[in-house]
């Protein structure tokens, strides 16, 4: 039997599962908003500008970088 997987709104975001997603901050006049993805074993920020560039990055401040294509390719 499946077990239902539990959703929950919070007041700056939801809970999904084991996943906690929230809207952490914005700068309306630039465009940009980070939003962060906490588990019991991690955690997340995922940034986001105005043009739609994606960063992400770990509870350090490292950022994590794309793997290129050809790398993925030969895994």
């Amino acid at each position: 039997m499946k077990q239902e997987i539990k959703s929950e709104v919070t007041e700056f975001g939801f809970n999904w599962g084991t996943a906690e997603v929230t809207r952490l901050f914005s700068d309306e006049a630039k465009g940009w908003v980070t939003i962060g993805i906490k588990t019991p074993k991690g955690e997340i920020q995922v940034y986001v500008t105005k043009t739609g560039k994606i960063r992400v990055h770990d509870k350090s401040g490292a950022e994590w970088k794309p793997i290129a294509r050809e790398a993925r390719a030969n895994e």
